[in-house]
């Protein structure tokens, strides 16, 4: 990967690769950015392990796992997922996630297929409540609309917006998360057959909060079931912009999903769109994800 691609696998700056190149052994990741690197290896075929070993002076021993015939459809040596629970509550902020299998998608406006390493993402968008309790834990800014650092009652299910990409990453590392890639997000949404939303290919402006819909706010993130995705996944379509961990160009990262105030035909989970790391507004929230590794290491941990 180059470095730009490395950075937006792991969910940090390029900047932060480029330092630890830089310092080489003399560098010590955060906790949550040495966990990012070890799920990315253990994720790893055994070549490309190999090869990391050779090049740290290291040897690795690979023991092969027993997978099922059902589960067999990631490449020739990709390790895969066993017996991983479907939802789950993590750990650290109790949000409920719900596994993403590894495999291919049909990704982009093309329909281009792409594969995947498993990861679980969380069903529904940050909220007000969620992001409270990370303010409150860290000391960290509140949106601008709250008021004496708390949300107002009648939004405590609603998506919290009004909050930058550094935000949204700062909530993650809170949480031992990542933004998603925008494949992983858009996978999320769409499901692996290239539908056009996460219902299907229907147009169905009802399923979702859009300007058609006529709301002009947030609503609750559990509001829309009919429009769920195939995963189970609340709000791909409408509501909040997200943001994703991947960088259009310096300083700008990927958004998904449309929002409140987005016309119908914006929300197609395939668009693209992109913003400064230092906008926020009134309809750009977040959510995070994990990958299956780290999630089983953390459920191991607390179990």
């Amino acid at each position: 990967m180059s470095i730009r691609d490395f950075a937006a696998h792991l969910g940090v700056s390029e900047r932060m690769v480029s330092k630890w190149e830089k310092e080489a052994e003399n560098i010590h990741p955060r906790p949550v950015n040495q966990q990012a690197l070890d799920s990315s290896l253990a994720a790893s075929t055994p070549e490309e392990q190999e090869r990391f070993a050779a090049l740290v002076g290291e040897t690795v021993q690979h023991t092969p796992a027993a997978v099922p015939d059902t589960q067999a459809s990631a490449p020739p040596g990709e390790p895969l997922p066993l017996n991983e629970p479907h939802q789950v509550r993590h750990p650290i902020d109790g949000k409920l996630m719900t596994l993403v299998d590894a495999g291919v998608f049909l990704a982009g406006e093309k329909d281009e297929p792409v594969y995947l390493p498993a990861f679980y993402i969380d069903v529904f968008p940050t909220t007000n409540a969620d992001y409270a309790r990370f303010v409150a834990a860290t000391g960290h800014p509140a949106p601008q609309h709250w008021k004496d650092n708390s949300p107002p009652d009648n939004l405590l299910d609603h998506p919290v917006v009004f909050v930058t990409w550094h935000d949204a990453t700062a909530y993650a590392q809170w949480t031992a998360k990542a933004l998603p890639t925008s494949q992983q997000w858009e996978k999320a949404a769409r499901g692996t057959r290239g539908d056009t939303y996460p219902w299907g290919s229907q147009l169905t402006p009802a399923k979702c909060n859009v300007r058609e819909s006529g709301i002009r706010t947030t609503t609750p993130v559990n509001r829309y079931h009919s429009g769920v995705s195939p995963y189970g996944v609340y709000d791909m379509c409408g509501n909040v912009w997200e943001w994703c961990s991947t960088q259009s160009e310096p300083g700008r990262y990927e958004l998904k999903g449309s929002a409140f105030t987005s016309p119908f035909k914006r929300c197609t989970p395939a668009n693209f769109n992109d913003a400064s790391a230092d906008m926020l507004d009134d309809d750009t929230g977040f959510r995070c994800v994990t990958p299956a590794e780290t999630m089983r290491a953390l459920l191991k941990m607390n179990s």
